[in-house]
This record gives C-alpha cells, sequence and structure tokens, in this order.
C-alpha cells in the first residue's frame, strides 16, 4: 500500500508531491487573479467567448435549474448560463478567492445578485449535499485539479438524478503536424504575452504546460463514464484545440 504522502502528480511539466499541487495551482490564479480575463483572450486567441457559447448553445439552460460552475473563476459560464435560462441560481466556486472577487466586480454580477452564490472551495471535496444541483459545469479547470477522477465522482455526487455534467477544456488536435504548430505558438508565443500583459511568464508557462499533461478527448471520455455518467460524449472545438464532454446522472 502507498503512502498517501508518497504520491506524485504533475504541475506542468514538473513532478510534485500531490499535496502541493492545490497551493501551487491556487499561487498561479493569484498571480494572475487581475488578467483573467485577458489571459484567456490570450491562451485562446479571443476564441473561448465563442467556445463559451458553443457550451451554453449544447447544454441548453431552462428557466429554473440550478447551476454549480466549479472553477467558475469570474462568472463568464455563470453569467451566460442565467441568461440563456431566463431565471434560475448559479454557484460559482472556485479554489482561489481573488478570481471570486475579480469577478464580483462585473456588471453582470450586479444585476444578477439575486440569482448567485460565490464559494470557495475545492473540486475534490465539495461542499454541498448529494442530489443539489441540475447542472455542473467545469470550464478550463479540470486540468488544474490534482485529481480529475476525484473532482468527476464529486461532480456525480452532488449532481440531482437526470442532471448533466459538462466540461469544456483545452484538448488535442487528432493532426500531428497541427498539433506541433499549435505547440510550437503555445510554448513560445504564450508565455511571452504573459510577461508583458501580466508581467508573469513563469504563470504561462505552466499553463501552457499543464494543457499538454491532460489526458486526451477519448481517455477523458473514459474517465467520465468510469465516474458513472450515461449518454457521455464530446465534440471538438476549433479542430481540437479545445474539447467539449458531455454527460448525464441518470
Amino acid at each position: 500500500m502507498v503512502d498517501q504522502t508518497d504520491k506524485t502528480t504533475h504541475f506542468g511539466f514538473q513532478t510534485v508531491p500531490e499535496e502541493e499541487k492545490a497551493g501551487r495551482v491556487q499561487g498561479v490564479f493569484n498571480s494572475v487573479a487581475s488578467k483573467y480575463d485577458i489571459m484567456n483572450d490570450v491562451m485562446s486567441m479571443g476564441i473561448h467567448r465563442v467556445w463559451k457559447d458553443a457550451m451554453m448553445d449544447w447544454l441548453a439552460p431552462r428557466p429554473g435549474q440550478r447551476l454549480l460552475d466549479v472553477a467558475g473563476g469570474t462568472g463568464d459560464i455563470s453569467f451566460r448560463f442565467l441568461k440563456r435560462a431566463g431565471h434560475g441560481h448559479a454557484t460559482v466556486l472556485d479554489l482561489t478567492e481573488p478570481m471570486l472577487v475579480e469577478g464580483r466586480k462585473r456588471a453582470e454580477a450586479d444585476q444578477m445578485a439575486d440569482s448567485l452564490d460565490w464559494v470557495v472551495g475545492d473540486a475534490m471535496a465539495l461542499p454541498f449535499a448529494d442530489n443539489t444541483f441540475d447542472v455542473y459545469t467545469i470550464s478550463f479547470g479540470i486540468r488544474n485539479v490534482t485529481r480529475p477522477a476525484d473532482a468527476l465522482a464529486e461532480a456525480y455526487r452532488v449532481l440531482k438524478p437526470g442532471g448533466r455534467l459538462m466540461v469544456l477544456e483545452f484538448s488535442q488536435l487528432p493532426n500531428p503536424g497541427m498539433q506541433k504548430l499549435y505547440d510550437l505558438y503555445s510554448f513560445n508565443v504564450i508565455p511571452r504575452m504573459g510577461q508583458v500583459i501580466a508581467n508573469d511568464h513563469d504563470s504561462y508557462q505552466y499553463l501552457v504546460e499543464s494543457i499538454r499533461k491532460f489526458p486526451d478527448q477519448e481517455t477523458f471520455l473514459a474517465m467520465i463514464r468510469a465516474a458513472g455518467f450515461d449518454n457521455a460524449k464530446y465534440r471538438n472545438l476549433s479542430l481540437g484545440i479545445a474539447a467539449l464532454h458531455s454527460g448525464w446522472k441518470l
């Protein structure tokens, strides 16, 4: 039997003890919180807004639904969800309080205050009862979780029967030549832009590395099924630069 303290995981391309990863990830997002929305533009060349809208199109929020948006950061997904649903409730959960602080500053947060909660919490140990939410989303966050399988198990637990999981994450291009070109851009351009925009090369270097360490589309699909979700499938976005995974608690 392996002692928990001996377990390791990846932090970008580094191997670190499992218990250190969450603190390191918090350090990254503490550092970039005030520039997070600009960071998403840099990481995705501005296309993250189109991907998030595609997520809402597939999700098709309905009036009265309760959303849990994990790693919800500055509220992008929750704001979109509430606008599409017409009325409902969204809980934005993030490990990093400065991210939530930035989200509360946004105009939408004031307009939707009665329909929003902001909670500091861990994706692997959610502070909610079983069978609480209709929808669970996590966008560009699950690759930063120390044990993604634990996060998926928690997602299953807190969803109501009939509830839906949806994950938006950077992924892998199916064409090796295209992937190589994308890697050249990612590793050579994004950290430098991070230095210029946020005076933070290292955080952006980690974020690029974390994308390459995350499982490909089929592997992650198998993880979702292993967590108990049915009718699980995915759609590639922008040829696989990002992917949307969906599953149901039936």
